[in-house]
C-alpha cells in the first residue's frame, strides 16, 4: 500500500491537518475542527470491540499456539497490529474510564473495579486511619465516571455521529449508565463487573432475555449487526465491549468440545473451556467482518480492538473451591500469560499489556506492525482527530492521538507512559505504578521501592538492574514523581497506628 503524509492523509478525509492538533500529557489544545457538515461523508465510522480480561497472548497473531482465532488473525492482517500497547490500569472500570475520558485513571481518581458498587458522590481520599495490621493507608476510589466528563461518544455526537454502546460498561450505577454518557443506544450496558450468566436468562440491565440457553456472545453480536445494518447510511460510534472472556467462565458445549484433547506445543494453555469462550468471540468477530463487507462499508469503518487488561492466570479461592456458574473451580488453570508475568490485577507486563488492532482497509496499510508504545488514554484523542471533533477549551486529556503511527507519518511526541494502581488485589507486592520509557519500565511499589527493569532483554521482568543504572533510574523516578503530581494520583501513606502483621 502507498504510505501518505500526515497532511495526505488528513486531507484525504476530508480535514485539514492544519486545523487538527494533538492532545498529550502536556496537555497541548486541539485546534478547531471544520464545520460537520463540510466533512459528512469524508469521517469513517468507529467500532470499538473492547475484550474484558483478554491477555497478551491469547489470540492466534499474537502467540498462542492453543487457542484459536483465525478472524482476529484476519482483522490483524486487514492492519495495524501493536506488540506494545496498554490498558492504563491492570483491571476494568479504569481502563474503560480512560478510553472514555483520554484522562489517566489516577487523574480520575477512579483506580479500582468501582463500578459495581453503591454511587459515592465523596471526592476519594486516603482514610485517617485503618487496622493495625495494614502497614499503608490506602485510597478511595471513585465509583461512577462523572457526568461532568466530556466523554468520546458525547465528542463524537457532538459532530454528527450517531453512538452506539453494547455490553460491558462497568462505570457506575444509574443515572451514570451508558445512555447519561453521550450514546444513543445503549444495549446490556449497566454495573456488572461481569454478566450473572451467558446463558439466557442473563440477569442483565438494558436487555432483554432471549430463549432459554441462547449464549451472551452470540446475542450481543446479533445486536451489533442490527445496530450497523440499521445505521450504515449514517456515521457511527459503536461500543461492542464483550463480557467475554470475564468470570463465571462459561462456553457452548460443542465449542469447548472442539478442544478436548488438544495440546499446547508451548505447554502453556490448556483449559478447553476458555477456549471455547475464545473461539465463540472470534467467530463473532467473524460474523461482523462479513455483515460489513456485505453492506459495502468495510472501507468507511476504523475497526479498534483491543483489551481492558490481562487475564488472570489462576482461578481465585481456595484450591477445589467451587464457584459460581462455571465448572471451574478454585486453583484451576485459567490462561497463561508467558512469557509476561503476572496478569490481571497486578502491575507487571501480563496485567497490563493487552492485544491491539487499528484496521481501516486502504487507508491503514494491511498486516502492517508497531512496536510504537500506547495506551489506553491514546483512543479519545486519535477517534477525535480522525472524525475531526475537539474537546472543550481547557479539557485535559492525557492521551496522544496515534494518527501518525497508523498513518506511518511520524512518530509520537511524549516521553513515556504510565499506570497507577495504589491497591492491592492480587498484587503481590502491594500498591503500586510504573512508568514505561522506550525499553524501560520502573515499578514504584510504594512498600518497597522502585525497581527497574528493561523490556527490550527482560520482556518477564525477571531481574531488576536499578542498581547498574543510576542515571536511567533517577530519570525514571523524575517521570514517575511528575506524573503524580502533575494527575494528583492519592498516592498510598504509611499508617500511623501500624504495629505489624500478627
Amino acid at each position: 500500500m502507498a504510505r501518505f503524509t500526515r497532511r495526505e492523509f488528513m486531507r484525504m478525509m476530508g480535514m485539514s491537518a492544519a486545523t487538527i492538533g494533538v492532545g498529550v500529557l502536556t496537555h497541548r489544545a486541539f485546534g478547531m475542527p471544520q464545520a460537520a457538515a463540510s466533512m459528512r461523508g469524508a469521517r469513517p465510522n468507529f467500532l470499538f470491540i473492547l475484550m474484558d480480561d483478554m491477555g497478551w497472548m491469547d489470540t492466534g497473531v499474537y502467540g498462542s499456539e492453543f487457542y484459536e482465532t483465525p478472524h482476529i488473525d484476519r482483522l490483524a492482517a486487514m492492519g495495524m497490529r501493536f506488540s506494545d500497547a496498554y490498558a492504563a490500569n491492570p483491571l476494568c472500570s479504569p481502563t474503560r474510564a480512560s478510553i472514555m475520558t483520554g484522562k489517566y485513571p489516577g487523574r480520575l481518581k477512579l483506580t479500582a473495579p468501582t463500578g459495581h458498587l453503591p454511587t459515592d458522590l465523596d471526592e476519594p481520599s486516603i482514610p485517617e486511619e485503618a487496622s493495625p495490621q495494614q502497614r499503608f493507608l490506602m485510597p478511595n476510589s471513585r465509583t461512577q465516571l462523572p457526568l461532568d466528563e466530556y466523554t468520546l461518544a458525547e465528542a463524537l455526537r457532538d459532530v454528527g455521529y450517531h453512538t452506539g454502546f453494547i455490553g460491558k460498561w462497568h462505570l457506575g450505577q444509574e443515572p451514570f449508565w451508558p445512555d447519561k454518557q453521550g450514546f444513543d443506544v445503549n444495549i446490556a450496558g449497566g454495573p456488572n463487573p461481569g454478566p450473572p450468566s451467558y446463558f439466557s436468562p442473563y440477569g442483565l440491565p438494558n436487555i432483554e432475555d432471549g430463549p432459554e440457553g441462547e449464549y451472551l456472545t452470540d446475542r450481543l453480536t446479533d445486536e451489533t449487526i442490527r445496530y450497523i445494518e440499521k445505521h450504515q447510511d449514517q456515521p457511527f460510534f459503536l461500543c461492542l465491549w464483550h463480557f467475554a472472556v470475564h468470570s463465571p467462565w462459561n462456553a457452548k458445549q460443542e465449542d469447548m468440545e472442539r478442544f478436548y484433547g488438544k495440546v499446547d506445543p508451548r505447554g502453556e494453555q490448556h483449559n478447553p473451556l476458555i477456549a471455547g469462550m475464545h473461539y465463540n468471540v472470534d467467530q463473532n468477530i467473524g460474523r461482523i467482518l462479513d455483515t460489513l463487507d456485505d453492506l459495502g462499508i468495510a472501507d468507511n469503518t476504523v475497526i479498534v480492538f483491543t483489551s481492558d487488561n490481562g487475564q488472570l492466570r489462576t482461578v481465585p479461592g481456595e484450591p477445589g473451591a467451587p464457584r459460581r456458574n462455571t465448572p471451574l473451580r478454585g486453583g484451576d488453570h485459567v490462561t497463561s500469560n508467558a512469557p509476561l508475568r503476572g496478569g490481571k490485577a497486578q502491575i507487571w507486563e501480563g496485567g497490563t499489556r493487552v492485544p491491539l488492532i487499528v484496521a481501516w482497509p486502504g487507508h491503514i496499510e494491511a498486516g502492517s506492525l508497531s512496536d510504537t508504545v500506547v495506551s489506553s488514554v491514546d483512543f479519545y484523542p486519535t477517534l477525535l482527530e480522525l472524525a475531526g471533533a475537539a474537546p472543550k477549551p481547557d479539557q485535559i486529556i492525557d492521551g496522544e492521538s496515534i494518527l501518525p503511527v497508523l498513518s506511518q507519518t511520524g512518530e509520537l511526541e511524549r516521553e513515556a507512559i504510565f499506570c497507577h494502581f495504589p491497591h492491592t488485589p492480587l498484587a503481590a507486592k502491594g500498591p503500586s505504578a510504573y512508568v514505561r520509557k522506550g525499553d524501560w519500565k520502573l515499578i514504584r511499589f510504594f512498600e518497597l521501592g522502585d525497581e527497574l527493569y528493561n523490556l527490550r532483554d527482560d520482556i518477564g521482568e525477571t531481574t531488576d538492574v536499578a542498581a547498574a543504572h543510576p542515571d536511567v533510574l533517577a530519570d525514571m523516578q523524575r517521570l514517575m514523581d511528575r506524573f503524580l503530581e502533575d494527575t494528583g494520583s492519592l498516592i498510598p501513606r504509611l499508617n500511623p497506628n501500624y504495629r505489624g502483621e500478627g
